[in-house]
């Protein structure tokens, strides 16, 4: 499914993390990707994140998955809402949606949660600090957007929801299935189902924050320091009082931690690895038999395709004009000549088809190695 008639040049220098987007049935043939009982049975195995939320006026009641089987046939008649996140990295069908919104690169992209709810049910009015794409799969949603929130804002007094105490709303619309709303980061928002049967797949995008940013980088730049690398002053001076810390030293103190922070280079080694990092580490992908680089190479000799695993991540930086470090799941790989082309292909392409029997003979040893690599972290799959 891709989006028809829509300008994603247009819309990055319009709305994207500027204003709201309604965008009416954009697709040449909108198909719902899951079927709530699919849905359902996803938040009850372990490995899935999912959330059951209650309503029962005034009070919101919050349960986390893995929920027992028979949880949804002793639901009341009160509102209540299923979530599930990284409904993409288990069913293709949902993972196939993210390729509509490939103009957003991909190290941004975080995953597809799938929301079912009953009639009048939601998550009450709350903001993000990410951009999300809502996609309506099955039924009608009501969807009422507010005003810009800071972290001054007030919340109602519950532990594990932050649902806003006064929530004013400014736009109204009703979401027909195959409708999107693209809702900028930090714009207050409520959802509510109008009917059973409501579906509404939220493309979320990731937002890294320098506390974030600062708290990682800092431990992996620790890790690799040495202990012998310490503050010294062979040329220090008697001070007129010892209780002084003199600029001198503050500078030598700040520059030793400086020059390593600043180090641009490991840095986007540092970022291209975390940023790759597997969502849900716990969950293993590796094959249960490994391939070495003569499987790999009579797989593809027989036409075989290389499929990327929706859970996986994958993205690259370019050192040069023919040297590129791919990272994907955490690890990288310094990538040159038909290896980096590969690199950058299957950064792209969801289902690499090498073409000719030309194409996939004139596959070098460190290409082939790369995909063997590939395959044995489960990073990617063979399908002839």
């Amino acid at each position: 499914m891709h989006l028809r008639d829509f300008d994603a040049d247009k819309f990055l220098s319009e709305y994207w993390q500027k204003k709201p987007l309604l965008i009416r049935s954009p697709w040449a043939s909108w198909s719902n990707p899951v079927e709530p009982d699919e849905l359902a049975g996803l938040a009850c195995e372990a490995g899935v994140e999912s959330r059951l939320i209650t309503q029962s006026a005034p009070e919101w009641g919050l349960e986390n998955g893995p929920l027992p089987e028979d949880r949804f046939d002793r639901l009341g008649k009160d509102p209540w809402t299923l979530l599930v996140q990284s409904v993409d990295h288990h069913i293709p069908c949902v993972a196939a949606l993210l390729e509509s919104f490939r103009f957003v690169p991909n190290w941004r992209i975080d995953d597809v949660m799938v929301s079912y709810a009953v009639d009048g049910g939601g998550v009450g009015a709350h903001f993000d600090h990410y951009d999300v794409f809502l996609v309506q799969g099955l039924g009608r949603r009501r969807w009422e957007l507010g005003e810009l929130c800071d972290e001054n804002v007030e919340l109602l007094p519950h532990s594990n929801l932050s649902l806003l105490a006064d929530f004013q709303p400014t736009d109204e619309w009703i979401l027909e299935a195959g409708d999107i709303l693209y809702v900028p980061p930090r714009i207050a928002h409520r959802g509510t189902a109008i009917g059973d049967g409501c579906m509404t797949y939220s493309i979320g995008f990731r937002a890294p924050s320098c506390a974030e940013l600062i708290d990682n980088w800092a431990d992996d730049l620790a890790d690799g320091l040495l202990d012998q690398d310490r503050y010294t002053d062979p040329g220090l001076a008697k001070q007129d009082n010892p209780g002084e810390i003199d600029p001198d030293a503050i500078a030598q103190l700040h520059s030793m931690i400086t020059e390593k922070i600043l180090d641009r280079s490991s840095f986007a080694r540092w970022f291209g690895r975390y940023n790759t990092s597997p969502k849900n580490p716990d969950i293993d992908w590796r094959p249960e038999t490994s391939a070495e680089v003569d499987d790999i190479r009579r797989s593809l000799a027989e036409g075989a395709v290389i499929l990327r695993n929706p859970a996986s991540r994958f993205s690259f930086i370019r050192e040069t004009p023919s040297s590129v470090l791919l990272f994907v799941d955490g690890q990288s790989f310094e990538c040159t000549g038909a290896q980096a082309e590969l690199a950058e292909r299957i950064c792209a392409e969801p289902r690499l088809i090498l073409g000719s029997d030309k194409s996939r003979s004139a596959l070098d040893l460190p290409t082939l190695s790369l995909i063997a690599d590939l395959f044995n972290q489960g990073s990617v799959a063979l399908d002839l």
